[in-house]
């Protein structure tokens, strides 16, 4: 059980049956009265945000979570198919649950699967990928990196913004926590 002091941002915790992370939280200690803690959490199952107050004296169970690395196969429509490195048992995700998540998925990457009760959730995907861009517009001599920006669109579909000097065919690095170009490979 979780006190809470153990609050912090990234706790998976169980709330009213169902799994929850915490977004964000702040320690309250009014002068008069018990402290107390305001978070929001959302719901790993529905992506729902709620906001929620709990008491210095509240406990929070931790939720039942297991994490499997696994390699993103293909897709099927709506479906996301992935296979256990181990056991090489295949499940599939469907294309709301990783709405985020699969702007950034390619063929045979490795991934972080989340699984709340044996039911996979989630996906986490590695900080950085590479990825090549199919499409966007030239660049010309005497663009510099400290110059502008152009959108580009990688070879899973997303649209980033990319310095002047990247051209189509370029492969790039990006960080798949924020969306953003970091450097060409």
């Amino acid at each position: 059980m979780y006190s809470m002091n153990d609050i912090r941002r990234g706790l998976k915790i169980e709330f009213k049956g169902e799994p929850y992370e915490v977004i964000e939280f702040l320690h309250v200690k009014p002068g008069k009265g018990q402290a107390f803690v305001r978070t929001k959490i959302k719901n790993l199952i529905t992506g729902a945000v709620l906001e929620q107050t709990f008491r210095s004296s509240d406990k929070i169970a931790p939720a039942e979570l297991e994490e499997k690395e696994m390699q993103f196969l293909y897709k099927d429509g709506e479906q996301y198919h992935f296979m256990d490195m181990e056991s090489y048992d295949q499940i599939f995700l469907l294309a709301d649950q990783i709405e985020y998540e699969r702007q950034f998925l390619k063929e045979n990457m490795i991934v972080e699967v989340l699984f709340y009760k044996g039911k996979p959730i989630s996906v986490e995907l590695p900080n950085k990928v590479e990825l090549r861009i199919v499409q966007t517009e030239p660049g010309v001599k005497g663009d510099t990196v400290s110059g502008g920006s152009k959108p580009a669109v990688l070879e899973t579909g997303a649209t980033i913004q990319v310095p002047l000097f990247v051209n189509e065919g370029d492969v790039v690095r990006v960080d798949t926590r924020t969306g953003e170009y970091l450097e060409r490979v």
